[in-house]
Parts: C-alpha cells; sequence; structure tokens
C-alpha cells in the first residue's frame, strides 16, 4: 500500500491544456473513483500517475517517492485497462505469470503468487485455457490477476467493466470491491459510471474539463453537492434543476429559496404525490416508464420546463393527467446563476 499525492498537475498536448493544476492526496488504502463525461481528463489524469503520460508541469509522489521521471515499470503501480490486455496465445497462468517471468523471479515464488491471486478471483481452474476460450468476465479477472501478482503499490483500474454486459458489469464491481476489502491495497479507479463510482468508491473525485469539481465520499455528494455540475452528474435519474427566476411567483411552484438563488435542485426520488392542499409543484404528466419498484414520470411545470419523478408504482396515474407534488424542504438544493450552490 502507498499514500498518491498529486501536486498543481498539469497536462498539455501542444499548447491545449487539458489537466489544469490538480491537487490531490489519496490516502494509503484508500479506494478512490475518478469520474466524469467523456473527455473530461480522468483517464489522462490516470495515465499520468501511471506513468503512461508525460506530465507537463507539478509533481506525482507515491509513498513519498517523487516519480515523475521514473518510468511505469518501476513506479510499483499495476493497470488494469477496459480492453483486458491479455497475449492471445498464452495460456491464463501464463497471461499472469508473464510479469514475474520477465523480472526473472524463481519458479517457485511465481507459481505460489499465481495461484494466490487465482484463489482470490476463483480462476485456477482456468489456466490451460487461452484468453479466446474465456468470457469477458473471466478475461477481466484474469487481468485483475496479472496486476495482483505483482504486489503493486497502487492499482489502477481504466473504466474495466465496460466492454461487460450489465449482468456481468454488477457481478464484476462486488469482485472488485471484495478484492479491495481482501487486499486493503490502494486503488484509483476510472469510470464514467456514477453508479459504479457511488458503490465502490470510499472517495469520489468529481472531474470536469480537467479541474476537480469536489471530492468527497458517496453520501457527501449526493447530499451536499457544492455546484450545479456534481449535483447532477451525482445520482440517477439526475437531479431536477427548476429555473426560478421565470417561474418564482407562477402558482405552478411554491417556493421560497435565499435570496441569491436562481435555481432549484429536487431529486426525482425525493418528490411525491401531493395530498389535498400540500401541493409545491403542479404539472402535467407527459410521459410514464414503468420500472417495476417505481414509476419514472416526466412531467411538464412552469415555463415548459421538464422534470423527472420516481412515483410509487401503485399510483393512480396517467399520461396527461394534471398532477401535484411535493418534497421535505431539507431535500431543496438552491444554486446561483454562476451554478454554485447556495442556502
Amino acid at each position: 500500500m502507498a499514500d498518491v499525492n498529486l501536486k498543481q498537475l498539469k497536462k498539455n498536448y501542444d499548447k491545449t491544456e487539458v489537466i489544469h493544476g490538480v491537487d490531490l492526496d489519496i490516502r494509503s488504502g484508500e479506494f478512490i473513483v475518478f469520474v466524469g463525461p467523456s473527455g473530461c481528463g480522468k483517464s489522462t489524469l490516470l495515465r499520468m500517475i501511471a506513468g503512461l503520460e508525460d506530465i507537463t508541469e507539478g509533481e506525482i509522489s507515491i509513498g513519498g517517492e517523487v516519480v515523475n521521471k521514473i518510468i511505469a515499470a518501476e513506479r510499483g503501480v499495476a493497470m488494469v485497462f477496459q480492453s483486458y490486455a491479455l497475449y492471445p496465445h498464452m495460456t491464463v497462468f501464463d497471461n499472469m505469470a508473464f510479469a514475474l517471468k520477465q523480472a526473472k523471479r524463481p519458479k517457485d515464488e511465481i507459481q505460489s503468487r499465481v495461484l494466490e491471486a487465482a484463489k482470490i478471483l476463483q480462476i485456477e481452474n482456468l489456466f490451460e485455457r487461452l484468453p479466446k476460450q474465456l468470457s469477458g468476465g473471466q478475461r477481466q479477472r484474469v487481468a485483475i490477476g496479472r496486476a495482483i501478482v505483482r504486489n503493486p503499490k497502487v492499482f489502477l483500474f481504466d473504466e474495466p467493466l465496460s466492454n461487460l454486459d450489465a449482468a456481468l458489469r454488477v457481478q464484476t464491481r462486488i469482485e472488485i470491491a471484495k478484492l479491495h476489502n481482501q487486499l486493503t491495497a490502494t486503488m484509483i479507479y476510472v469510470t464514467h459510471d456514477q453508479v459504479e463510482a457511488m458503490t465502490l468508491a470510499d472517495r469520489i473525485v468529481v472531474i470536469n474539463k480537467g479541474i476537480i469539481e469536489q471530492v468527497g465520499t458517496p453520501i457527501e455528494l449526493y447530499k451536499s453537492p457544492r455546484n450545479q455540475f456534481v449535483a447532477e452528474f451525482i445520482g440517477s435519474p439526475k437531479m431536477n434543476i427548476i429555473d426560478l427566476v421565470n417561474s418564482q411567483g407562477s402558482d405552478m411552484i411554491n417556493v421560497t429559496p435565499p435570496s441569491e438563488a436562481s435555481k432549484l435542485g429536487i431529486r426525482p426520488e425525493h418528490l411525491r404525490v401531493a395530498s389535498n392542499g400540500s401541493a409545491k409543484i403542479k404539472g402535467n404528466i407527459r410521459h410514464i416508464e414503468n420500472l417495476g419498484e417505481h414509476l419514472l414520470c416526466y412531467i411538464t411545470i412552469a415555463q415548459n420546463q421538464e422534470i423527472t419523478a420516481k412515483i410509487d408504482v401503485n399510483s393512480s396515474i396517467e399520461v396527461n393527467m394534471n398532477i401535484d407534488l411535493y418534497w421535505d424542504h431539507d431535500h431543496s438544493h438552491f444554486f446561483n446563476s454562476s451554478g454554485d450552490s447556495v442556502s
């Protein structure tokens, strides 16, 4: 295990700066998830830590040692890629043992370390197979096993579940969480999927356009987003953002915001069908998705704004029906014209 420290880290491609002075301290043994939209710089940041991308400015330390000029193979990190990156002509055992053989480790050490990693991942019965004989989930476990045998200071995961189907994504996500608990290793994981981030992370790093918007535990980001970007990115379906400037005073929205607030945020799961006299939002249902455990309702409110509400599946509602909604004031989020959170 090792801590990882980034100080004023910058990355330029020609004259275009894509990482803008990032500062981040990752504690030893922590599971950190970089999350953000495509092109935000999260994978670039991970590759800089790995030594696969040059640093334009700033400093990276791993275990207290500055690694800016240390090559990737000597940084004490192991990376698991989205594409598995297995050697197609090698068996599972040989794929997992490859780095140790290259390092000229003794045969008995190679055997024991590969077997230990395989037992953790429950793939010891696959040693004689080639990658083409494996499922996607099995290939990803082999790729993770190849990282484990190196006994790295830090594990790096670059969207490792992207090539898996929905069921395998859930299964492999659970396996990675269990792996972290077993190894108590420092792990940095990149994804654009905020559900993965919420379920795996000790802390989430939300990245947007090469800057860190917020760092915090999943529940901190869910309950107390620093700005509108984080509020909308964390949570599924995303938070409703209602324009108060044009809607305030309308009989369709009943709320008293802070004086500097221009937008109101409400999560779909916090909206409820109102009883007589308790309505705060009035709207018209335009579409309903029945997801079994709840109804996902798409509703038009004041100024033709669209919001989404998670409604109890037993509710008597239908498309084109007018609906009154309410929510607990404690679940209100307000933002100013710059998108910053206000209270």
